[in-house]
């Protein structure tokens, strides 16, 4: 391996020019791909379509899922003729748009209550109310302040179709004049969604202009003894621009996960370019320029590449995951890594070739120099000691982290997309307002599919099986094909196939294609009360268990679907997925080393993550978090982010023993020269997660919160857990002895 980085800093030190301009043409290549990034939100970013569940709740949404967008009309009378002109006029517009399938409102009621006609005097309009069922009017009339419209999209319109129809209505709403007093609002889950994406776009920009300030802060605290101290900053924000391009270039959307990841990529990118700074301004102080140069690449570049390799292996672990938004932050944390990877090896070497780098005079007394020093002599003690008495460092971090394991287990897992959101987000307000208003508009399909779904004994079975959970007091409702033969045949069941086929013919087609395609397959749908979402998961489970008692016809089958059935399954999945990650993350990370040091002691580097594994869950149930989506890669890329801090100082005493020093004077060495650059590029990272806290997103702020803890925790486990652990691993191979450079 370092046979090759010696080859790239000949390079570099030959043809600085060269290699500048090859590296600028692969940035404008990315900035080109920047143009072609996509935001998603949404059942895409939970459940994977190519799954037997994904692919039912794809095909229920595209045959039979219509997303309604509603109207919120609210004025001192909304029943005024005047306000009722306007809505009527704004529905019948509102009718003619595309992708449109239906629109309800107090207007249509009125219209069809008076001979199709609009009642144009109060009279008629108090007339009209008093012989309405109450049911009926209260659901478009809640109050004399407000009425809500509902327009119901044409089944299986895509996301975009869907921004585009909200688009269209909210130019509709703007070109048109309201009664005075009369405020009209845009609602329901397409706007819900559409909003959040504006929000996840503004929050995106805040959050890395927040780190990149962060960042600078941190570099000019705590770098400002090398000269261009923000160097490091340069690099990591060119690696961003080139994550940013790959994304696009590749297809990979921004989800609300994936918004977390860019403060990480910060976070880890500044990092790789203090580590190939530092290492730059130690070696020019001994040497000319250009054997810096050398050093600096051939040294350093093949210990970071293998940490970033072993980085990359906790976030590949998320690929497994079942939730998509989850693979996808694995995905671009990947790109990320290896991307700021790059651009610290390139252009670190190349700007100091260009400008003639020079270091910064040491000066005496109180200098910064001075303190950083003592900072260094200070941790080489602490690791001297450490490594002389290992075992109760071992015991007593080992037994904290074996509580927090235990802790673990008593997390509560979310998948409740409204908590994930701003609480004062706009849309979500109107969302819980029309819940308020007109119930709840939670529904929960049932697919039956059979050779012949109008067969009167399958009817009799969706009509009963109907009936049996309206026992149930969380069901409100349920409509289907049977209920709409039942309803156009005098309250009963059609008993013969002539019968049936008779009724359909009364029943109108739109109104049949709702709950019907074809003749081999129907839907069911239950209408339920508002429930959290544990409560909802344990009503998907007891609705699978009555399937399963209620058995339908031979050679019929009948499967939950739709989103609350998702969500639920996201829990699960949470719950599954987060320990899975860790440890294929432990799995891939392992057997990299091996395959690098080809020696027992690779394992070294997982021990003090490990620990800092079992300390990330006693805190998260000490501060009340709980499992997201986001917090669920917790663990894999707490074995990512530290295993790099670790590595680097096993690569350095590796480096020392080769020298000729013992094990304890090469574990003071080589955390005194390294502990410096690691502490500094861990606090530039522990600044760049800190700015995930300014997230308007719940899901991305809890995220930050920990995450700074995990990096404040692989500090310790590297500088105070890693010689303890090196220690006892070379006492008990009985040697001293160092093996040879990775990869050589």
């Amino acid at each position: 391996m370092k046979p090759v980085f010696e080859q790239i800093a000949r390079t570099i030190n030959r043809h600085p020019y060269t290699v500048a301009g090859v590296f600028a043409a692969v940035f404008v290549l990315a900035l080109f791909g920047t143009t072609m990034l996509s935001m998603e939100t949404g059942t895409d970013t939970y459940l994977d379509k190519t799954t037997t569940r994904g692919a039912l709740l794809a095909h229920y949404t595209n045959t039979y899922g219509s997303d309604a967008v509603m109207i919120i009309f609210e004025a001192d009378d909304v029943t005024n003729p005047a306000v009722l002109a306007y809505i009527d006029m704004l529905e019948e517009d509102i009718r003619t748009e595309r992708y449109i399938g239906s629109v309800n409102g107090i207007a249509t009621l009125m219209k069809q209550a008076n001979g199709g006609v609009l009642p144009a005097s109060k009279a008629d309009i108090y007339r009209i109310r008093a012989s309405t069922p109450p049911e009926m009017l209260e659901r478009y009339l809640p109050s004399q302040m407000m009425t809500i419209s509902a327009i119901t999209l044409e089944p299986g319109v895509s996301t975009d179709v869907q921004n585009q129809v909200l688009t269209n209505l909210r130019s509709l709403l703007r070109i048109t004049d309201p009664p005075p007093g009369l405020s009209v609002t845009l609602s329901g889950s397409p706007a819900f969604q559409m909003e959040m994406m504006e929000e996840m776009q503004a929050s995106m920009g805040t959050l890395i202009g927040a780190a990149m300030l962060l960042m600078v802060l941190a570099v000019l605290l705590l770098f400002s003894h090398v000269r261009s101290p923000l160097l490091p900053v340069a690099v990591v924000a060119v690696g961003l621009v080139l994550t940013f391009g790959f994304m696009g270039i590749f297809g990979i959307p921004i989800s609300m996960t994936v918004i977390g990841a860019f403060p990480v990529l910060i976070g880890i990118g500044i990092d790789y370019a203090i580590q190939f700074h530092s290492r730059l301004d130690e070696a020019i102080r001994d040497a000319d320029l250009g054997q810096a140069v050398t050093t600096a690449v051939a040294q350093t570049g093949p210990s970071v590449l293998i940490a970033m390799g072993a980085t990359s292996m906790g976030f590949i672990a998320m690929l497994f995951a079942p939730i998509p938004m989850v693979a996808d932050f694995g995905i671009t944390c990947t790109i990320g890594v290896v991307c700021c990877y790059l651009a610290a090896l390139v252009i670190v070497p190349t700007f100091a070739l260009l400008t003639r780098y020079r270091p910064k005079q040491r000066r005496a007394g109180r200098s910064s120099s001075s303190l950083i020093d003592k900072y260094d002599t200070m941790l080489g003690r602490i690791a001297y000691v450490i490594a002389k008495h290992p075992l109760p460092v071992i015991l007593v971090c080992g037994l904290i982290a074996l509580t927090g394991l235990q802790l673990d287990a008593r997390v509560p897992v979310n998948a409740d997309e409204e908590t994930f959101v701003p609480s004062d987000m706009p849309a979500m307000l109107d969302m819980k307002k029309v819940t308020r208003t007109m119930g709840s508009t939670s529904s929960i399909p049932v697919i039956v599919a059979a050779e012949n779904v109008l067969d009167p004994a399958t009817l009799a079975w969706l009509h009963d099986f109907g009936e049996y959970e309206m026992r149930d007091e969380r069901v409100t409702g349920v409509a289907s094909i049977a209920t709409l033969l039942v309803q156009y045949n005098g309250g009963t069941v059609p008993a013969t196939s002539a019968e049936v086929a008779a009724v359909m013919e009364r029943i109108p087609q739109e109104t049949r294609d709702r709950y019907l395609n074809g003749n081999t397959e129907a839907v069911m749908e239950f209408s339920t009360v508002n429930m959290n979402m544990e409560a909802s998961r344990s009503f998907v489970e007891d609705m699978g268990r009555d399937l399963a008692w209620n058995k339908p016809p031979v050679g019929v089958t009948a499967h939950v679907t739709g989103q609350m059935e998702m969500f639920a399954a996201v829990m699960d999945d949470i719950r599954a997925s987060k320990t899975t990650m860790t440890l294929t993350g432990f799995a891939f990370i392992l057997g990299f080393l091996l395959l690098v040091y080809r020696k027992f002691r690779a394992v070294s580097p997982l021990i003090p993550i490990v620990f800092i594994v079992g300390w990330n869950g006693a805190i998260m149930y000490l501060f009340g978090l709980d499992y997201s989506p986001l917090t669920a890669v917790l663990g894999s890329m707490s074995i990512g982010v530290a295993s790099e801090y670790t590595i680097l100082i096993m690569e350095r005493c590796e480096e020392e023993l080769a020298q000729g020093l013992d094990l304890y004077e090469a574990i003071r060495v080589s955390v005194q020269k390294i502990g410096t650059a690691i502490t500094v590029s861990g606090m530039t990272t522990v600044f760049g997660f800190s700015a995930l806290l300014l997230s308007t997103f719940n899901i991305v702020s809890n995220f930050g919160l920990v995450t700074v803890i995990t990096v404040a925790f692989s500090l310790t486990g590297a500088i105070c857990i890693m010689p303890a652990v090196i220690s006892l691993m070379y006492r008990a191979g009985g040697t001293a002895s160092p093996r040879p450079a990775a990869g050589e």
